[in-house]
């Protein structure tokens, strides 16, 4: 389990900040129910804990009711600075429900797309001047659909990738958190030297904060400050090259290293090399209990031994 982060993130935290309860089988295999308030040092070390210690057979999770209905925006901008102005604005006050950015290769240059949503239940609806009103962008598309049919909406383009076959290739996926102080000069950099034999046909680019104050899970690592940005070179490899493959995971090592050197943080679900130091840095100070943890819960580093995440 690596934390679990997405849209809403800004409102709730992440995956794991919702856990209440966990059924885990631990690797010296015992069957343990973990809380905040029972065996707290195992639930601490499962989640985000990238499967180290244990696996989790059963989740009690915290809900909230869900509504029927998502009005959908897509807001288009040129400006990468105003990009990121509004998507601060949007987290910050949390008018929206649900945030995403996304970085969209044009003919010459760089769109950017934010992606807003707000839930409702009729006869309440969205207040769309009150929504976007003092917003920058430039052009915008806008559809209302159910909530489910939101959720959903992605199975379309899986269908498609599935059936051209691109679903099946390579994936080297790389996912940071930036601080928001090295943001813009970070990723403008990084497009600059992006076109598609970096990314692929195929491949997206994702940009979004996420307020670190609802982040509470105590492995769940990002950088220090109001905002985190998620920064996703989600790169499509090839079936038939592996050299080509191989430079994709270079740029990965390289990008990570130049976030890491400014401040940044893996999001650890990576086409990414990461030896035991470089976990030590990136966990931190949460480093010494989680290895104390592998250590009772996983002796002998028996679960997941391929993350090169070893206690002594």
């Amino acid at each position: 389990m690596v934390g679990g982060i997405g849209g809403a993130a800004h409102h709730h935290g992440t995956q794991t900040d919702s856990v209440v309860e966990l059924e885990v089988v631990t690797g010296a295999g015992e069957v343990l129910t973990c809380s905040r308030d029972s065996d707290k040092d195992l639930f601490d070390a499962v989640l985000g804990g990238l499967g180290q210690c244990g696996v989790i057979t059963r989740a009690t999770l915290r809900l909230i009711p869900a509504q029927a209905r998502a009005r959908r925006w897509k807001l288009y901008y040129d400006s990468l600075p105003a990009f990121l102005a509004d998507q601060r604005a949007v987290v910050r006050d949390g008018r929206f429900d649900y945030v995403e950015g996304q970085l969209i290769p044009v003919d010459d240059g760089w769109q950017y797309m934010l992606e807003a949503v707000a839930y409702y239940t009729p006869p309440a609806a969205p207040d769309e001047d009150a929504l976007l009103g003092a917003l920058d962008f430039g052009e915008s598309e806008d559809e209302d659909t159910t909530y489910f049919d939101f959720l959903n909406r992605m199975a379309d383009g899986e269908a498609a990738l599935r059936a051209e076959g691109s679903w099946f290739h390579p994936h080297p996926w790389l996912n940071v958190f930036l601080p928001d102080d090295t943001v813009e000069h970070f990723v403008a950099e990084t497009l600059a030297a992006t076109g598609e034999p970096e990314l692929g046909a195929t491949g997206l680019l994702l940009l979004y904060p996420v307020r670190n104050d609802r982040l509470k899970t105590p492995l769940f690592s990002v950088p220090p400050g109001e905002f985190s940005w998620l920064f996703c070179p989600l790169r499509a490899g090839s079936p038939d090259d592996p050299l080509h493959n191989a430079r994709l995971l270079e740029l990965n090592v390289d990008l990570y290293r130049k976030a890491r050197d400014l401040g940044g943080k893996a999001y650890p679900t990576n086409a990414l090399p990461m030896s035991t130091e470089d976990w030590r840095a990136h966990f931190g100070p949460a480093w010494p209990k989680l290895a104390e943890a592998k250590a009772r819960y996983a002796p002998g580093n028996l679960l997941n031994p391929g993350q090169r995440l070893r206690s002594p």
